[in-house]
């Protein structure tokens, strides 16, 4: 999935906080038009810059998109409907770990909005790299693609994704620290200080929901054309691929897999022939479906109706 597009800004220098993504869902949901309202401040209750970094961090994340009937207004997509809203979404006030996955997913998988995420998670090939050595890349991106930016906004971007992902240096453990950096929760990404390089961490992710991770592998899916079947190395290794961007080891890849024959009723499972892995997919499962196995992680004890 070759970037044909970037984007380094939007942000702020703002990494997300808790409370964001649900006051961008509810109030999109409230007022399509609110981020060029001139009262957002009070709405929101936070400064101009930071309106702005809820307006971009709710898009990179996908929980709001744009509306289909009126230009430059703003609506919660439909996954953002189901998780955020305060009325009867499954998680609206991010306290459940398994959201903070969904959202990275959301994230990682986002070259459009979030380009300096998504190639770390996505196109990188080593597990380890320097914050010089992802600038210098991503400024060559932008070049080849002939994107308006500058090194000094690649440079603010690539800290916002790190600060993002690995949280406060200092080891504070405060509320405030906490509420800046949810995604750095996840362990995904390692600061060892004395040799300045960051480093992916691979392997089985234990707080990772079954549910979230089929959710992932389903949206994979339908970028593939209809595909009836998907082979165990691309899931693994291919850039958008739910072991790429949650950094699962082989192991992890195919325990995870192997739970699909029972989240989907059996319409999706991995077989093995000769040593061949992949996952065949009898059924084509539409959206529904698949935010009925979420949901199904967030009420286990009742059986709803997913909407589309």
């Amino acid at each position: 999935m070759p970037l044909t597009g970037a984007k380094f800004s939007g942000h702020q220098s703002f990494a997300f906080r808790n409370t964001w993504i649900t006051k961008g869902v509810n109030e999109c949901k409230n007022n399509p038009s609110i981020f060029r309202e001139p009262d957002a401040l009070v709405t929101l209750g936070v400064g101009k810059n930071m309106v702005d970094s809820i307006k971009y961090w709710c898009q990179a994340t996908r929980v709001i998109t744009d509306d289909s009937e009126q230009r430059f207004d703003l609506c919660p997509s439909g996954i953002g409907k189901r998780v955020f809203l305060e009325d009867d979404g499954w998680d609206p006030y991010l306290e459940d770990e398994g959201t903070l996955w969904l959202l990275h997913w959301l994230l990682a998988t986002n070259s459009k909005d979030a380009t300096t995420i998504y190639y770390a998670f996505n196109e990188l090939h080593d597990l380890e790299f320097t914050r010089s050595g992802l600038i210098e890349t991503l400024w060559r991106q932008a070049q080849v693609l002939e994107v308006r930016t500058t090194p000094n906004t690649i440079k603010r971007d690539v800290g916002v994704f790190i600060h993002s992902y690995v949280g406060s240096r200092d080891g504070s453990s405060s509320v405030e620290d906490t509420l800046d950096c949810p995604l750095a929760e996840l362990g995904l990404l390692m600061e060892e200080p004395l040799t300045q390089t960051y480093a992916f961490s691979r392997g089985p992710k234990n707080s990772l929901p079954d549910a979230v991770f089929f959710y992932a592998l389903w949206e994979y899916a339908k970028q593939r054309d209809g595909q009836s079947s998907l082979t165990f190395d691309e899931l693994a290794y291919f850039p958008g691929s739910p072991g790429r961007v949650f950094k699962l080891d082989e192991a992890a890849l195919a325990e995870r897999l192997e739970q699909l024959a029972r989240l989907t009723h059996g319409a999706w499972q991995l077989t093995d022939t000769a040593g061949y892995r992949q996952v065949t997919i009898r059924t084509s499962l539409d959206a529904s479906e698949a935010y009925r196995v979420l949901g199904q992680y967030y009420r286990p004890e009742t059986q709803e109706d997913a909407h589309v």
